[in-house]
C-alpha cells in the first residue's frame, strides 16, 4: 500500500487524513455555532419585537370593529337614517375611547340590499429609529 492511502477504504487519503478520520472530526462538529445561534436569536427578537408593536393597531381595529357591528345591530336596514348612524357611531367610539379615525370617516351608503357601513383606513407604529410598520385595515358591514 502507498503512504498516501487511507488503509480503511483502500481510498487516496483527504488532506493527510484518513476518510475514517474526518468523518470522525465532522460527527464532532455537528451543532451551532454561538455566531449562528446569535443570529437566529437576533431575527427572532426583531420578529417578536414587531409583534409587540402591532398589537396595539390590532386590538385598536378590534375595538373598531366591534363598535360597528354594535352600531349597525341597533338599525333596520329599511328605516335606518345615515345621520343616525353616524352618531351611534360617535357614541360607541367614544364609550371605546377610539381616536385613530373619525366616524365621519365610515362610508354609509344605501344599495338594493339595503345599508353597508365600510370604513378602509391605515395605521402606523414607529419600529427602529426612523422604521415604521404600516398596516391597512378594511371592514364593511351591512345593517340587518
Amino acid at each position: 500500500m502507498g503512504r498516501n492511502r487511507c488503509a480503511y477504504h483502500q481510498r487516496p487519503a483527504v488532506g493527510g487524513r484518513s476518510l475514517a478520520e474526518t468523518s470522525a472530526t465532522r460527527r464532532r462538529q455537528r451543532g451551532i455555532t454561538f455566531i449562528g445561534l446569535a443570529c437566529i436569536l437576533g431575527m427572532l427578537g426583531l420578529i417578536a419585537y414587531a409583534g409587540m408593536c402591532l398589537i396595539p393597531l390590532y386590538l385598536n381595529y378590534l375595538k373598531v370593529s366591534r363598535s360597528m357591528d354594535a352600531a349597525a345591530g341597533e338599525f333596520k336596514s329599511d328605516t335606518a337614517d345615515p345621520g343616525a348612524i353616524r352618531r351611534s357611531l360617535e357614541k360607541h367610539w367614544q364609550i371605546e375611547d377610539i381616536s385613530t379615525v373619525d366616524a365621519k370617516d365610515v362610508e354609509i351608503t344605501k344599495g338594493e340590499n339595503g345599508m353597508t357601513l365600510h370604513l378602509a383606513y391605515d395605521d402606523a407604529s414607529s419600529y427602529i429609529s426612523n422604521v415604521s410598520l404600516l398596516v391597512h385595515f378594511d371592514k364593511t358591514v351591512k345593517v340587518p
